[in-house]
């Protein structure tokens, strides 16, 4: 069967089993399985598929009308710039997530240091180091084989994508650690920055979430308690036995809980508390200074 051929089968197939964005994920797994691009569509088109890769395609397309995430059959998912390896054991990271990030670039310096509560794939805190110099940063799951992913996505970045900018072995050892625990159990020491993106679905809400969210991603990593507020709660009032004075809180948030997580941060004694919008312009990051009942250094020192 030529190449083009089978795109229109894999399409066909997707389509009726109601997968959104069918054509594209019927081309990006022909891709995968090919080794190809997306100009081999339109240029080789007429090329002949070998009968293995036609019956390697037709498993996976089997398995994505099944509704399991795409980005769980190719195993990798991009963020930031970088690719980034995916399972059933950990949240697939999404766009959205990436405007924490930026968020939090735009203030964290060379050196600094950074907790990542809930940090999955690791996603997070990988590229936060990556795109600074020096910095400190420990990851902390609940989850043992998410840590798994986690150490092997920093492993594999840090020391094969950064080297060919790094040359020297160590500039490409970044000073970061995962451990595991249930939020700060694990956790020493005051830092600069704590981030997360933690479970935030209601309980309640989980059935309603698409197929391939609610049956192929972890639970551990969707539910955040009846009301979906249960982690920001806990992370508001054990960080701040772990942030420096004029440390800086950031969370994402669903749409609708801005005005909770900012009233947790404020009774906490949380100042300089700001909401970002993401570029749908839905509420999409919660940020604050812990002051501890003074003013942020860098105010200080003025």
């Amino acid at each position: 069967m030529t190449y083009q051929a089978l795109y229109q089968e894999g399409s066909g197939v997707l389509e009726r089993a109601g997968v959104e964005e069918a054509a594209l994920d019927a081309r990006l797994l022909l891709e995968y399985v090919c080794g190809t691009n997306r100009n081999d569509l339109l240029v080789h088109g007429q090329q002949s598929v070998a009968p293995e890769k036609e019956g390697e395609y037709r498993t996976l397309l089997d398995k994505r009308a099944s509704r399991i995430p795409l980005q769980q059959l190719t195993g990798t998912q991009e963020f930031m710039g970088l690719s980034f390896e995916v399972n059933e054991h950990v949240l697939i990271p999404r766009q959205d997530t990436e405007i924490l990030v930026e968020e939090v670039l735009k203030e964290l310096q060379d050196g600094m240091s950074v907790v990542d509560m809930c940090t999955g794939s690791g996603c997070i805190l990988i590229s936060l180091l990556y795109y600074t110099n020096g910095c400190r940063g420990v990851g902390v799951d609940i989850s043992a084989k998410a840590l798994a992913v986690a150490r092997e996505n920093a492993k594999r970045i840090f020391c094969e994508e950064r080297l060919p900018l790094l040359p020297d072995t160590e500039a490409n050892q970044a000073d970061i650690t995962f451990v595991e625990g249930d939020l700060f159990t694990g956790v020493t020491g005051r830092y600069d920055f704590i981030v997360s993106n933690p479970p935030y679905i209601k309980s309640g809400d989980i059935q309603t979430l698409m197929p391939e969210v609610r049956a192929h991603e972890p639970s551990l990593a969707l539910d955040g308690g009846k009301d979906g507020l249960l982690f920001y709660r806990r992370i508001v009032e054990e960080g701040k036995a772990h942030l420096n004075r004029g440390g800086r809180l950031y969370f994402e948030i669903g749409y609708d809980q801005a005005e909770e997580v900012c009233a947790f941060m404020r009774h906490a004694g949380f100042e300089y508390i700001e909401v970002i919008k993401d570029y749908a312009g839905l509420d999409r990051v919660v940020c604050g200074i812990w002051t501890d009942g003074g003013v942020p250094a860098a105010d200080a020192s003025a």
